[in-house]
């Protein structure tokens, strides 16, 4: 599948710095925020109405767990009711053009309950924090489409580790943020339709993070849950099974 222009979103955060600094995608239409906030939905439409494009990566939103349990109404306009803007927009669209727009939706491990781990795509999904609850119900709405493709992952900047300790026995599939922008490159060339877990295979955060950073220190989830104001997984690793079957057919292909 071939794709020729990309809408990104949140082009000024992490993941979407990433996606634009990595050479791997062509034709990103990134819009300002004046252009396209999603929030507002007369920005959406007119941005719409003057731009055509065959694909979204939907990076935009509130992804700072602090911020969502403290401000959770911007939690809740940002990333469930923007995003719902955002979906209502494309089947506009998508029927003004005669033509389905594939629709890439980054969402995240928190959306399960972090307690057992190696949770599969069918997995219950009960989040145990506000950003889980937020990106959960932006799952809801991106369902609406037809060929959308929801990534449940968790990512982290090797160059840019500003703690100085990590815990030893919190478990999850982290993986650094220049590997996922490589895996949305394999999903946006597939047919795959439908949500996927992303990730590495199942590791303490400390040893994560310790393979970038040599010096981080040793520490445990009960001390670093005494220094923040919401819940955090104790073993949030998922099952990559679906993506490993994706990644090797496509390397076949």
């Amino acid at each position: 599948m071939k794709h020729k222009k990309i809408l990104l979103t949140g082009a000024s955060g992490k993941l979407g710095t990433a996606i634009k600094n990595s050479g791997l995608f062509q034709d990103l239409i990134i819009p300002e925020r004046n252009e396209l906030d999603v929030t507002k939905p007369d920005t959406i439409k007119n941005f719409f109405g003057t731009h055509d494009f065959d694909t979204i990566i939907h990076c935009a939103a509130v992804a700072r767990m602090k911020e969502c349990e403290e401000v959770p109404d911007k939690a809740i306009e940002t990333n469930i009711i923007g995003t719902s803007n955002l979906v209502n927009q494309t089947i506009k669209k998508e029927k003004e053009i005669g033509e389905k727009i594939r629709f890439i939706h980054i969402s995240t491990d928190a959306v399960y309950p972090g307690t057992e781990g190696n949770y599969s795509e069918k997995s219950e999904t009960i989040p145990y924090n506000n950003y889980g609850w937020t990106k959960l119900g932006a799952e809801c709405a991106v369902k609406l489409l037809e060929d959308y493709c929801i990534i449940r992952t968790s990512f982290f900047d090797p160059d840019n580790m500003k703690f100085e300790t990590s815990a030893t026995d919190a478990f999850s599939s982290k993986m650094p943020i220049n590997e996922l922008v490589k895996c949305l490159q394999v999903l946006l060339g597939s047919e795959f339709k439908g949500t996927i877990n992303l990730g590495r295979e199942k590791r303490s955060d400390y040893e994560h993070y310790n393979e970038f950073n040599s010096s981080l220190k040793e520490c445990k989830l009960k001390d670093i849950l005494e220094t923040v104001n919401f819940n955090m997984a104790k073993d949030a690793s998922m099952n990559l099974n679906l993506w490993n079957k994706i990644r090797k057919q496509e390397s076949v292909d």
